[in-house]
């Protein structure tokens, strides 16, 4: 069977303002059967911004188990995470879904994944998919070298990806979470 591929997911945090980047492409084999997926979507109305790797239908259930899980979870973040994994874990159903979710809100960014993972990186960045260590690696050093805007230096890291690696696009999404929004 072909195996799916095509994912950059790029999540980086600054201050209090968190951003999630995703580009467009998804490649079934050698051929590209879409270059405008959204990856990256807010959840939590508006609160949180997520972003997945891996097969589209295991990803949009994912979402909408998180989602549940932050509204059980009054609205955190760290609690819906840890409930999230450990149901996808152990649940049959859920354990066979094939994804990695990135979420963040203004406070925290979170790699949560199947095997019952939630993982805080130790620097505010974070890349997963095809294309996610080469949109880290530009992403780390442009936090470290440039004063740019967040979303400045996601869109930058994306197109250094997308110029290595064959399963990244340049149709990027970019969405972010800030404090300010948290509050209204």
């Amino acid at each position: 069977m072909e195996q799916m591929h095509g994912t950059t997911i790029l999540a980086l945090k600054r201050g209090r303002k968190t951003v999630i980047a995703g580009d467009g492409q998804i490649s079934f084999g050698q051929t590209i059967i879409k270059s405008t997926a959204r990856k990256v979507r807010k959840l939590g109305d508006g609160k949180v911004v997520a972003g997945f790797a891996g097969s589209v239908a295991d990803a949009l259930t994912l979402f909408d188990k998180f989602e549940e899980k932050y509204r059980e979870s009054n609205s955190s973040l760290l609690r819906a995470a840890v409930k999230l994994a450990r149901e996808w874990r152990t649940n049959k159903i859920l354990r066979n879904l094939e994804a990695l979710l990135l979420v963040a809100d203004h406070e925290n960014l979170l790699l949560v994944s199947g095997s019952g993972e939630v993982i805080q990186p130790d620097e505010d960045v974070i890349g997963i998919g095809s294309g996610g260590a080469y949109a880290l690696a530009a992403a780390k050093a442009l936090m470290r070298t440039t004063e740019l805007d967040i979303e400045e230096i996601a869109a930058q890291a994306m197109k250094i990806a997308s110029e290595i690696c064959v399963y990244t696009n340049e149709n990027f999404v970019v969405e972010s979470v800030s404090e300010e929004a948290s509050e209204s």
